[in-house]
């Protein structure tokens, strides 16, 4: 499990034995106290269940553990009536030598940073995009959209019930020396995408916790007094040496 700020090497074919790290966050929401057990119970679940799991197909593991950590919120709203509505976002990688690997439910998103450029690599199943369509063909203004209170509302999360959107990766994400792969919680969206790309290219060369942190003081720099929290794990590829994991 990573932790906010964390090296991998990257490794080609041949390059050593076989590595995976995992990666993931959990937004979890509820109120204070369901909002934190369900988010530790993903993650805990989650990364138990992957690790646990005999299957080799890389996919299946990521949406059995999603399956796991699912049951797990149930499990606990049975014990306790009291957490019935909790839940949490999810965002699981999985790094091995044949690269990056997601499984993502919820709006927590999940980005890549190459070579000065970033692109966001998992859906949104917030409402927001659905305003965002609403405006492009003229139903409501551009305005309108960005101000709706409806906008953070999800369509899709670790619940306990049938979750209803999933996203997956397709296949693996070759990853590269320098690149950096960023999850983060909604938060961070209170910066615009071009700010995170700034802030990353200007912190890159000193590791993925320098990273982590400078996103973080942007986000509070704002002084939005209607800031959600924001948790951000950034991963840094190094090259690999003797196959090893820095």
């Amino acid at each position: 499990m990573l932790w906010p700020g964390d090296d991998i090497a990257s490794s080609g074919a041949g390059s050593g034995a076989a590595r995976e790290l995992v990666a993931i966050l959990a937004d979890g929401m509820g109120g204070h106290a369901g909002g934190a057990l369900a988010s530790r119970t993903v993650c805990e679940t989650f990364v138990d269940a992957f690790a646990g799991t005999h299957e080799t197909d890389t996919t299946t593991r990521l949406i059995s553990a999603l399956s796991a950590a699912n049951d797990a919120i149930a499990e606990k709203v049975s014990e306790n009536p009291a957490l019935s509505g909790m839940g949490s976002t999810l965002v699981g990688v999985v790094f091995s030598k044949d690269g990056a690997q997601w499984v993502s439910v919820g709006d927590s998103p999940l980005m890549l940073y190459r070579r000065g450029e970033i692109a966001l690599l998992n859906e949104d199943h917030s409402l927001a995009p659905e305003l965002d369509r609403m405006a492009e063909a003229g139903h409501i203004s551009v305005e309108e959209a960005r101000r709706d209170p409806r906008r953070h509302m999800l369509r899709s999360a670790v619940t306990g019930d049938e979750i209803d959107l999933v996203d997956i990766s397709r296949k693996p994400l070759a990853v590269e020396p320098g690149d950096y792969v960023i999850l983060a919680s909604d938060g961070l969206q209170t910066l615009e995408q071009s700010e995170v790309e700034r802030i990353v290219s200007a912190y890159a060369a000193d590791g993925a916790k320098a990273v982590a942190q400078a996103l973080i003081r942007a986000v509070e720099a704002v002084r939005d007094p209607h800031q959600d929290n924001a948790t951000v794990v950034a991963v840094r590829v190094v090259p690999a040496s003797g196959g090893t994991v820095s």
